[in-house]
């Protein structure tokens, strides 16, 4: 499970630290994970190869056409990446331009996955995040 707010930065050839908690859970009986553009905000999605083939899944089923262009949207940019010795990943330029990620990054977990996050977007999203809202929502649901 993924948890927890990180703050590293983007060295100029584009490695990124990633923190041991998460390293180990990403890796879980793998050398690598994945890392993708998110379709909802300008941010990265991090998951493990497991939970990656778990969040591709049901696209898998849908209609072939369908199927076929939504995995070339998700998997044209994606990138399998093996944390180096000092822990650090290297993002391709077309994942760190999508993200905005000038210098610093932040690394959060979301359990079954994690973002990565320009550091100026992500303050930019917490200001614009409404906890009263999302209080009202978690009780629309019983939580």
């Amino acid at each position: 499970m993924l948890s927890g707010e990180f703050r590293h930065n983007i060295d100029p050839k584009n490695r990124l630290f990633i923190p041991a908690k998460h390293r180990e859970e990403l890796t879980l009986g793998n050398e690598c994970f994945m890392v993708a553009k998110s379709i909802r905000e300008n941010c990265l999605k991090v998951y493990s190869m497991s939970e990656w083939e778990e969040y591709i899944s049901p696209i898998r089923k849908m209609e072939r056409k369908d199927s076929e262009r939504i995995l070339r949207a998700l998997h044209k940019d994606a990138a399998q990446v093996s944390p180096d010795s000092q822990g650090r990943i290297v993002l391709p330029p077309t994942l760190v331009q999508y993200a905005g990620i000038v210098k610093g990054a932040v690394i959060v977990g979301c359990g079954a996955y994690g973002e990565i996050w320009a550091e100026e977007a992500y303050e930019a999203m917490l200001e614009e995040e409404n906890l009263e809202g999302m209080k009202e929502l978690l009780e629309s649901y019983g939580l």
